[in-house]
């Protein structure tokens, strides 16, 4: 991994993924995703999710599920079903934050940084975390599945959240946890700086800009 910094005098937004990188979600996708598929037969490990759906869309998950275990289910309703079961975790809580999360945002709103959060997840899942943790006003834009055509890892996502920002690419650091992400934010132009996962701690990084353990530590190292 190159040492090097992503965020340069020229920075003027920071671009947040959600999952993963901001809330600590993935855990409860995937206990949502074992329960469901469980009804249907079939039983998802750690590795098939770690290696196959962290960081996908759930759209592209359900495929790969009833692709992989032969799922007497339609993906598309396999994920309407998924939605659904989230939707109603959040009804009763927001998901996790990652450690430091808030801490770091305020850290680069203080700063004067733009923030924006750009997901392969749901609309419903950030809105919840922006009003539960009250930190809605630190953003000026989001970006969520539902905003997209092609979500992660094509660079859409980033291309409308830099248009919603008036940015440029030079101008933004994305901040992400997957392999699937960084793609995401390369393709559109933009550094990024990763953090892995337990989930993604395998994940091919090397067009990443920087990489780091923590939140805590890349803001230590490059704000």
């Amino acid at each position: 991994m190159p040492a090097k910094s992503a965020v340069t005098a020229a920075t003027r937004a920071i671009l947040f993924d959600h999952d993963g990188t901001l809330i600590d979600s993935e855990h409860a996708h995937f206990e949502i995703w074992q329960t469901l598929v469980a009804k249907y037969g079939a039983h998802i490990s750690a590795d098939f999710y770690s290696n196959v759906m962290a960081g996908i869309p759930v759209a592209q998950n359900a495929i790969d599920v009833v692709n992989t275990f032969t799922l007497a289910v339609p993906a598309e309703k396999l994920a309407e079903e998924k939605h659904f079961l989230t939707r109603a975790y959040l009804k009763e809580q927001p998901f996790p934050l990652m450690p430091h999360a808030v801490e770091t945002l305020k850290k680069c709103y203080d700063a004067g940084f733009q923030l924006a959060i750009v997901t392969g997840g749901s609309g419903i899942s950030v809105e919840r975390t922006l009003t539960a943790r009250g930190i809605k006003h630190m953003f000026s834009a989001t970006v969520s599945v539902e905003d997209v055509k092609h979500s992660k890892p094509a660079p859409d996502c980033y291309q409308l959240a830099m248009k919603k920002l008036n940015r440029s690419p030079s101008e933004c650091v994305a901040i992400e946890d997957t392999e699937h992400g960084m793609r995401a934010a390369v393709r559109a132009g933009v550094p990024c700086a990763v953090i892995p996962t337990v989930h993604s701690a395998h994940h091919d990084f090397s067009d990443a800009t920087s990489k780091y353990h923590s939140l805590q530590a890349w803001y230590a190292r490059e704000c």
